[in-house]
């Protein structure tokens, strides 16, 4: 027997009527005074920068040829020694891997691969070690740099992209909900003292990706709407685009988010930050979609019929909006 309601997709309402706009203002403070606390926490406590971007030794590790190095093992082993970001990354073979640890400031470096070594011997048996090599600070510090300048890349891209593709006012509001998503993220790696490594930057990236395609197809809608309707007040057509597309936004979301939970349960633990991080960005940037991007439009105004929306001004943060 079949069972009723079943999909459960079928139980969410297939047209809403939020009044979205009318808690723009009170967003827009809440918005605000959060990336301002993510900004201080960057700073103070700061990153927990992994050894990507703070420095450390790598070594390759192999067994003879024939056997197998099971490197969750190898990497619970090294982490256990409290040397911080940990990272293992097999190579060639199932035989051999590559082990890459920090060096505490209170050690030398000969101390801690001995440490390191005996560990791993400890965990899988006795391996062979070579190509034992240390990641200066200047490496560190050239790669940290790098990693900025590909975010600040990839947001000038996506304003360009959104500049092209609808209105000027259109790139503020993507590029306002993008600086948004970034800054949040970073507080919240900063807040639960995720590693901050090249994974972060990539997951990170990610979340940009996604948040950009979010705010297309809600600029797509709105776009639509404006010319579909050339007399209904700006803030009402935002609402109804919102509306229209927030049963793809909450799904779409959901989706991301379920398979990025799954991940960081079974990904073990080189996933999960990297998972955990994507779930917040992806939850941060449906909101801002909602929140940031289309909000930026109704303070700017749009173009209609040759002058800016007059409904585009009275909306300001702080104050109630018209419902």
């Amino acid at each position: 027997m079949a069972m009723r309601g079943w999909p459960l997709i079928k139980l969410l309402p297939q047209k809403t009527n939020f009044h979205f706009v009318k808690y723009a203002p009170a967003a827009g403070v809440i918005s605000i005074i959060l990336c301002v606390a993510s900004i201080v926490g960057c700073f103070y406590p700061g990153l927990n920068m992994g050894i990507d971007f703070r420095g450390g030794a790598s070594m390759e590790v192999s067994k003879p040829a024939g056997q197998v190095l099971e490197l969750d093992q190898v990497r619970s082993a090294v982490s256990e020694l409290g040397l911080g970001d940990v990272q293992v990354q097999g190579i060639d073979s199932a035989a051999s891997a590559i082990v890459r640890f920090q060096i505490p400031e209170d050690e030398g470096q000969s101390a801690v691969v001995a440490r390191v070594e005996k560990a791993i011997d400890e965990a899988v048996g006795e391996v062979k070690y070579s190509g034992v090599s240390v990641v200066g600070s200047k490496v560190s510090g050239e790669l940290f740099t790098s990693g900025l300048l590909a975010l600040g890349a990839a947001i000038v891209l996506m304003f360009i992209y959104i500049w092209f593709r609808f209105e000027p006012q259109f790139g503020f509001g993507a590029v306002a909900g993008l600086v948004h998503d970034m800054v949040l993220t970073f507080g919240l790696i900063a807040l639960f003292r995720f590693e901050f490594s090249l994974n972060t930057v990539a997951a990170i990236l990610t979340v940009i990706g996604y948040s950009m395609n979010d705010t297309v197809v809600v600029f797509d809608r709105l776009r639509e709407n404006l010319r579909k309707y050339k007399t209904m007040p700006l803030r009402e057509v935002i609402d109804l685009s919102l509306n229209e597309t927030l049963s793809r936004t909450i799904i779409t979301g959901v989706t991301a988010v379920g398979v990025l939970a799954v991940l960081a349960l079974y990904g073990g633990e080189a996933l999960f930050g990297f998972s955990i991080v994507l779930m917040i960005g992806i939850v941060i940037g449906t909101y801002s979609s909602i929140y940031v991007g289309a909000p930026i439009i109704l303070l700017w105004g749009v173009k209609r019929g040759g002058s800016i929306d007059e409904d585009a001004k009275p909306i300001k943060l702080g104050m109630a909006s018209r419902p």
